[in-house]
């Protein structure tokens, strides 16, 4: 075979390896029927770890497979061509398969009935982000901004006792009532979402709903940080007391004592 034969060759294999890559990326973004961005912080990691484990099994398939051939070619004297040929292919049809499978466990309904908080705003976050492509464009909007309030929410939950009232409310409100709205206007035929009734469209009730529920939210991050703010008050005023007095001497017994100069001059002298 020529040099320039095995050359055209090796660059249809490069050509393989670049769509299986593009392939890989698309599926990263969600495909290319989907959003690339994410509802919240927490659904974007959960995520980013699924990503991570898929990538860390074409590198050991591919890394694998090179090295195997490696060794094989080193006892029988090389591959040859169609050995060559058979490693790019076997090379790009990993970076197909393992890039699509396995595939990212969406959360169903059923598992947002958790009894730990912690793990219910990131499954929230993901399962919403399910449903946003079957919702109307402003209500996605809404699922943004609620998505950053859960951002919000998650830190402070990891000091949450599973067993107080708040870590009830939360699981309600995140884990049952959020989810059953937005559930219920789903099942609400396309032609019905906009028909006005009393006054109001079920679009408009969904908004309505998805607000009360935002500041909601809101109130419970303001409660849950209220604890922090008010530590925080609390040694300010400690540090106030303990170092803000009569730094001179002449009043005060608190403060941080000062070096007598004048001694200090004395003894130098």
């Amino acid at each position: 075979m020529r040099i320039d034969q095995l050359g055209d060759l090796t660059s249809q294999n490069d050509e393989i390896v670049r769509a299986a890559s593009l392939s890989l990326a698309q599926q990263r973004a969600g495909g290319t029927h989907r959003r690339a961005y994410s509802v919240g912080r927490g659904s974007a990691k959960l995520k980013m770890r699924h990503w991570a484990k898929k990538a860390r099994n074409i590198a050991l398939a591919v890394g694998g497979l090179w090295i195997g051939t490696s060794i094989i070619g080193s006892i029988i004297g090389g591959i040859g061509f169609t050995g060559v040929m058979t490693v790019g292919a076997l090379t790009a049809a990993a970076l197909v398969v393992f890039g699509k499978f396995p595939k990212m466990k969406v959360p169903q309904r059923a598992d947002l009935n958790t009894e730990d908080v912690r793990q219910l705003v990131a499954k929230t976050e993901l399962w919403l982000e399910m449903q946003r492509s079957r919702l109307p464009k402003p209500i996605a909007a809404s699922l943004t901004t609620i998505g950053s309030q859960l951002d919000e929410l998650q830190p402070q939950l990891e000091e949450v006792d599973q067993k107080h009232p708040t870590a009830g409310e939360i699981r309600k409100l995140v884990g049952k009532d959020l989810p059953d709205m937005i559930e219920g206007f789903l099942k609400i035929p396309e032609s019905l979402r906009y028909e006005e009734k009393n006054g109001t469209t079920p679009v408009k009730q969904l908004e309505n709903g998805l607000d009360v529920i935002s500041r909601e939210i809101d109130s419970i991050n303001r409660q849950l940080a209220q604890g922090s703010i008010d530590d925080l008050a609390i040694r300010g005023r400690y540090l106030d007391y303990k170092y803000s007095g009569d730094i001179t001497g002449d009043g005060g017994d608190y403060g941080v004592p000062l070096p007598d100069f004048d001694k200090a001059k004395t003894k130098a002298s």
